[in-house]
Parts: C-alpha cells; sequence; structure tokens
C-alpha cells in the first residue's frame, strides 16, 4: 500500500503548477519500454488544467525521442546538467572539468573498465561489455559507438557513466574526478556530473524560467539520481520498484510504472 508521510488536504499547501517526472523506471517502464497509457492520460489532464509537465532525466538530449510526443514544456537532461525548453532553448548547461575526464581516461588505460561520455550532441564507449549491452538493452537504447582514448574528445562532456560497483565509488570519485559528483540509480555504474549539478538545480532553473515557487512543484522518481529532486519540490513521489533510501526521501509511495502509479499518486494528491 502507498506510504503517506505529509498531509494532503489541498487547503493546506499551495496549488501544484509544475509536475517534473523522471523517465526511466519511473514515466517509462522497464518492461514495455514505453509509458503506459493511465500515464499518457494523466499528463493529458495535467496539461488541461495548465500545469507544466517536465521531464527529469539522466538522458542525454538525442536520447528523448520515445517521450517527445507527450510534449514536454522542458527539459531537464545530464541530470541537470542542461536545461532545455520545450522549443530547443538552453536555459544551462555544464560540463564535466575536462581534467577530471582526462583521469578517468589515465586511470583506465591502467585498471581497465567501461565508461560512456555523454556530449550534447553525441555519446561514445571506450568498449563493450555484456553488461552494457544488457544495460542499453533495458532503456531501449542503442549501443554508443567505441571511441578510442586518444581520439576522445575530453572537453564539452556533460555526463559520464563508470561502471563501477557502489563499493568502488567512493575512492575512485575522491582520486580520479574530484571535480565530480557520483549518483545512481542502479548497481551496475554511477552517473558522473559537475560537482554542483543534480536534478535539484534543473529544478530551480525552471522555476525561475516559469516564474514558480519551489513549493508550487512535484516530482516523481525511483533512482539515487532523483534523491536531491525529490526531497526540494513541494511534493514528492517515489515509484513502488524504488530502493528504500529514495522512497524515505518521498512524501508518498505509489504503485511502479506499470500498475498505474503516476495517476494513483496524483489522485491521491487531488491533481486527477
Amino acid at each position: 500500500m502507498p506510504i503517506i508521510t505529509v498531509p494532503t488536504a489541498a487547503g493546506h499547501r499551495p496549488p501544484i503548477k509544475a509536475v517534473f517526472f523522471d523517465l526511466d523506471g519511473t514515466l517509462v517502464s522497464f518492461q514495455t519500454h514505453a509509458v503506459p497509457h493511465s500515464a499518457e492520460q494523466a499528463i493529458k489532464r495535467l496539461q488541461e488544467q495548465g500545469i507544466k509537465v517536465l521531464a527529469a532525466t539522466g538522458r542525454s538530449l538525442d536520447a528523448l525521442g520515445p517521450v517527445r510526443y507527450l510534449n514536454f514544456d522542458g527539459f531537464i537532461t545530464y541530470n541537470g546538467g542542461c536545461c532545455v525548453t520545450a522549443d530547443g532553448h538552453v536555459l544551462q548547461r555544464h560540463a564535466l572539468d575536462p581534467e577530471d575526464v582526462q583521469r578517468l581516461l589515465a586511470y583506465t588505460a591502467h585498471q581497465p573498465f567501461p565508461y560512456v561520455l555523454m556530449y550534447e550532441d553525441r555519446v561514445a564507449v571506450n568498449q563493450t561489455t555484456p553488461e552494457m549491452e544488457a544495460m542499453y538493452t533495458r532503456l531501449n537504447l542503442p549501443v554508443p559507438p567505441v571511441v578510442a582514448r586518444e581520439k576522445t574528445d575530453i572537453t564539452q562532456v556533460l555526463q559520464a557513466n563508470v561502471f563501477l560497483g557502489p563499493e568502488a565509488e567512493l575512492a575512485f570519485m575522491q582520486q580520479v574526478m574530484p571535480h565530480s559528483v557520483a549518483t545512481r540509480w542502479t548497481p551496475l555504474f554511477a552517473d558522473v556530473n559537475p560537482q554542483g549539478i543534480s536534478k535539484r538545480v534543473g529544478v530551480d532553473v525552471f522555476c525561475q524560467h516559469f516564474g514558480l515557487e519551489v513549493s508550487e512543484t512535484m516530482s516523481f522518481g525511483d533512482g539515487g539520481n532523483d534523491v536531491t529532486m525529490l526531497q526540494y519540490t513541494g511534493l514528492s513521489v517515489a515509484m513502488g520498484n524504488a530502493a528504500q533510501p529514495v522512497q524515505d526521501s518521498a512524501d508518498y509511495v505509489t504503485a511502479e510504472a506499470d500498475q498505474d502509479g503516476i495517476a494513483q499518486a496524483l489522485r491521491h494528491f487531488g491533481l486527477l
């Protein structure tokens, strides 16, 4: 059953004027690679009420094709590294420190593991493995091309994915990428972004753009990279498939995506 931890009466909170949705595992089903019909209809209902609907994802800009038909009002991509309006205007863009990227290349030359480098217009990997291929299959995305270390552009990398386990993450980040921050939604790899960048920062960017108060926002998520956003928005919902720390960071825990979790939570808070 859903867990509610805050009062829900509409009269005791500001009206919600914008809703931020994580994509994979939240709005997009891992099983079907599609947005459930109930979530599509829920988003349409929000839009009919004049509520802004925004995507908040670790995906790159060129990986948004499967959800663009929902007519989002904006996109937080690369976990806040690049925020873009519906008509393509870039509100914010922050790249990884080139020194951190250079150290990543040098480190993996001697202690090899897979990584992904995400630019505004392309994605590249240093090698492919069965685990990486399985991850891209799970996201219904093509495996990016392999780019040799000596041909790698270390500038303008908006996000990296490093295929390290959680137990190795802290030491690696301190030693190799000290100007960056790691979050993860899977034990398989960590998302690496510039220090100070998060989905919470993306929420602020769009609040400023639309002239909204943070108390007038709501967010949905299921992964560790959603926690800053869930803890920040006026209302927050964790999906039923989320790990316990993610659920603990939200006001409400709903069902999984394929069990109509989006619509269920919006009805709970009186938005449908």
